[in-house]
């Protein structure tokens, strides 16, 4: 271990098999399963983190400019190399915005935020390599 002090602990417990349980900072669990058959695989993980991440801000920022959202969804693709580290690269969100008169100008500025100064996750997979784009549509409530 190093004597350097971390502001976040984390932990992954093997369980059995390549099934192990993750316990974030925050203290919540997640099954972690490199077959899926009882939980998302690590690198499934990082996609779920980074539409997570990116939605939270598209929520976030919409919400900030009084827009009447009742949902939004990020549906991602992506693609990995076929080599080991089969690494992400390239990865799609097209965010699907449904509310009430919402406001196409508001839900561009709110997708370009997030991928260009508020995702963290973005930023980090694309300092990474990964090609990173975004698009949305909105839909009536």
């Amino acid at each position: 271990m190093t004597d350097k002090q971390f502001a976040l602990q984390a932990s992954v417990a093997w369980q059995d098999k390549v099934n192990f349980i993750g316990t974030a900072p925050s203290g919540h669990k997640v099954a972690i399963d490199a077959d899926k058959a009882e939980g998302a695989s690590p690198m499934e993980l990082i996609l779920l983190g980074l539409g997570g991440c990116a939605s939270y801000d598209v929520v976030t920022i919409l919400q900030k400019s009084r827009q009447d959202i009742t949902d939004v969804r990020c549906e991602l693709s992506a693609n990995r190399a076929d080599s080991v580290p089969a690494v992400y690269t390239e990865i799609h969100l097209h965010f699907v915005v449904t509310g009430n008169d919402v406001k196409d100008k508001q839900v561009a500025k709110a997708v370009a935020l997030s991928a260009e100064k508020y995702c963290s996750a973005s930023q980090m997979l694309a300092a990474g390599g990964v090609t990173i784009t975004h698009d949305y549509e909105i839909v009536a409530a």
